[in-house]
């Protein structure tokens, strides 16, 4: 069965950073393509991060500079740094795999920037 875990959320000021992390279990880590998304209240879920079997990574316009998505394909474990962290990053983080249509989510993990 497929597992994806998030961690890592939590309450921070404007400024401050969070590193998150998505366990996984189940699929062929090192061959599969990883994204984090997020969705806040009242909005559609949008994709933040993504990076490719190659190690290739793309971030949305809005995180761009401040977040750093990467992988330990020892660990089957993805991360996203998130540096530099303002009140419109406060959203649910999810793990999901493919990237651009995920067939697999995490539960979840709560980031929340206070001014």
């Amino acid at each position: 069965q497929v597992q994806l875990v998030e961690s890592g959320g939590g309450l921070v000021q404007t400024g401050g950073s969070l590193r998150l992390s998505c366990a996984t279990s189940g699929i062929r880590f090192s061959n599969y393509a990883m994204a984090w998304y997020r969705q806040a209240p009242g909005k559609q879920r949008e994709l933040v991060a993504g990076i490719s079997s190659h190690s290739d990574t793309n971030y949305s316009n809005s995180v761009k500079g401040r977040f750093t998505i990467s992988v330990d394909n020892a660990k089957k474990t993805m991360y996203l740094q998130m540096d530099s962290l303002k009140p419109e990053d406060t959203a649910v983080y999810y793990c999901a795999t493919p990237i651009y249509t995920p067939t697999y989510w995490g539960q979840g993990t709560q980031v929340t920037v206070s001014s």
